[in-house]
């Protein structure tokens, strides 16, 4: 299954996706999970991970409202979603410098993603 198959089956779209809002579409479920599940983790551990466990979490729900916006093809708000997207590359870097602090592996790959997810929707931003 595909976000961007999906998002190319819409009516408006008729087949002409835009590339980069597919692949930051994609990146954002992913990160949304990624993050939700490393402050679930970080909630675990011995040490204070307090902001840690907010900042996932933060990212986390605004990964995932511009994911929705992103995947929205009826209708156009292109100034909304190039906000939401440029705010959440910023998020995301900060959850990644934030997660960058910590030796645990689990902080190791949600900064991976949060980094991957941040390139794309600046890329995805400039698109519109």
């Amino acid at each position: 299954m595909s976000i961007r198959k999906m998002i190319a089956l819409h009516p408006d779209v008729q087949g002409r996706v835009n590339q980069p809002l597919g692949d930051a579409a994609h990146h954002l479920m992913y990160c949304a999970r990624m993050c939700l599940s490393c402050a679930d983790a970080c909630a675990a551990e011995k040490m204070d991970m307090k902001q840690c466990i907010r900042t996932c979490l933060d990212c986390s729900d605004v990964c995932e409202a511009t994911g929705k916006l992103a995947v929205r093809r009826t209708g156009a708000n292109e100034q909304v979603l190039r906000e939401m997207l440029e705010l959440c590359a910023r998020v995301c870097d900060e959850c990644a410098a934030e997660c960058e602090k910590h030796d645990h592996e689990h902080c190791k790959l949600c900064a991976q993603m949060c980094r991957e997810c941040a390139a794309d929707c600046r890329v995805a931003a400039e698109s519109l």
